[in-house]
């Protein structure tokens, strides 16, 4: 039986890029969406709340009741409540495993990318915070790239050895802009789609 994997989106833009993960990465995984699109923009300049974590994680028990083998968040803004829950099935953060990607790759200058401010700031310290939890040591820079992803990369992210996109919905760009700049761009659908693979199997 193909394993069911929840994929639970805060914007639709994260949807596809997460999709298409699947379908390259773990083939016989099929994609279940949940989309609670008032997730990000409830955010605001507040942050997240105990109350939005709460959506969060009744949104999380919802796919596993619904008979998910797996379940996926796919905005980097609520990837710490994966943390708060306990589930019988795998459960990632957006990006745990572009973390460990990023983290194992032996490169040591590493920059993280994002469109909007909020995420550039969330995925930078919690990158960092990873690294120190591993005690690996690595130079961690951010890039706030709001339009024209990969000009501005090309324009500003010389001398970095390594892009970890913040973001699912840049993901799409990820091959251009590796070829782009000759280094490798770690992508949070990518990863997660290998880790959902070895650890469900298939």
């Amino acid at each position: 039986m193909n394993p069911r994997i929840a994929l639970i989106s805060a914007t639709p833009a994260a949807i596809p890029p997460a999709v298409t993960a699947l379908e390259k990465g773990f083939p016989r995984a099929r994609p279940w969406n949940i989309l609670d699109d008032r997730l990000l923009t409830d955010v605001g300049e507040h942050g997240r709340t105990p109350a939005l974590d709460d959506r969060m994680r009744r949104l999380i028990d919802y796919a596993v009741s619904g008979g998910a083998d797996g379940v996926l968040l796919t905005c980097s803004l609520y990837g710490e409540v994966t943390k708060q829950v306990d589930t019988p099935v795998p459960l990632l953060a957006p990006d745990e495993a572009a973390f460990d990607d990023a983290l194992s790759s032996g490169r040591t200058r590493i920059l993280v990318v994002a469109s909007l401010a909020t995420a550039l700031s969330d995925s930078t310290a919690r990158f960092e915070q990873a690294a120190r939890d591993k005690g690996i040591p690595v130079e961690v820079g951010g890039l706030l790239a709001s339009g024209k992803l990969v000009e501005t990369c090309q324009e500003r992210a010389r001398g970095w050895d390594l892009v970890l996109l913040a973001q699912y919905s840049l993901a799409p760009a990820a091959d251009e802009l590796s070829t782009a700049l000759g280094i490798p761009v770690v992508s949070g659908p990518r990863s997660a789609a290998a880790k959902l693979k070895a650890v469900i199997g298939g």
